[in-house]
């Protein structure tokens, strides 16, 4: 199957052009008229992960290996390391980033992983009815997440409502009509802000709450007549208790 038609399906299902305007989703290497056979999925790419991979792949990411203009190519330094490493082996990749956000990650992760009735979505935000405690609320979210450590900001104890952007999504936190904010990649200054207008916080990590791209999007390519490989980068962090 040539990739052109690998992205027309892919479009269908969460069209490019809803990308925010400073994301790079699409075709980022590789041309639209090679032929593949086999496809492999993953949140990021690095470099294990492309030392696993058979060439003529069409890899397919959440995160864009190229976000801004590159105007240099020093193979020494990333991301032209692992470019120059996927030309070698004639890798091409597929970025799905913000579209895929709002049309299927957030959604999935409301209902497949947290569990909760979905009240309504603004975009990549979506709400959610709680009606517990904060504590109760923060250690069913850590258990669902995995997380080792839970960084909240508690500014009431009861939540009624919770918002939930997966990724990094404290930009949008002046915009959330919610007693609670899940999101990840919380900052000291994000937590001094939330504390100022009483919002609660609870970071879900950028990586925990987004590692279940591959195999959401693993069940839309089962019928392609493809080899399909779920092949999740690894965490970036390393937690030490």
């Amino acid at each position: 199957m040539k990739i052109s038609e690998i992205y027309k399906r892919l479009d269908e299902l969460s069209p490019f052009t809803l990308q925010e305007s400073w994301d790079n989703s699409g075709l980022l290497l590789g041309d639209f008229s090679q032929e593949v056979k086999r496809v492999v999925l993953s949140i990021d790419v690095d470099e294990k992960l492309i030392d696993t991979i058979d060439e003529d792949t069409l890899l397919i990411t959440h995160h864009p290996l190229i976000f801004s203009g590159l105007k240099q190519l020093q193979f020494g330094k990333y991301p032209a390391n692992l470019i120059q490493k996927m030309l070698r082996k004639n890798i091409s990749n597929i970025a799905m980033h913000t579209n895929f956000d709002q049309t299927h990650l957030n959604e999935y992760v409301a209902k497949e992983i947290l569990g909760y009735e979905i009240i309504k979505q603004e975009g990549f935000v979506i709400y959610l009815k709680i009606d517990e405690d904060f504590d109760t609320f923060a250690k069913k979210v850590s258990t669902a997440f995995g997380l080792f450590h839970t960084k909240c900001v508690k500014c009431s104890e009861y939540v009624k409502i919770a918002a939930l952007t997966t990724g990094s999504g404290c930009s949008l936190m002046r915009f959330i009509e919610a007693e609670c904010f899940l999101t990840g990649d919380v900052k000291y200054h994000d937590a001094m802000e939330a504390k100022s207008v009483n919002l609660s916080l609870i970071d879900i990590g950028h990586y925990e709450s987004e590692r279940f791209f591959s195999q959401i999007l693993a069940k839309h390519l089962k019928n392609l007549g493809l080899e399909v490989i779920i092949s999740s980068s690894e965490n970036p962090f390393t937690y030490i208790s």
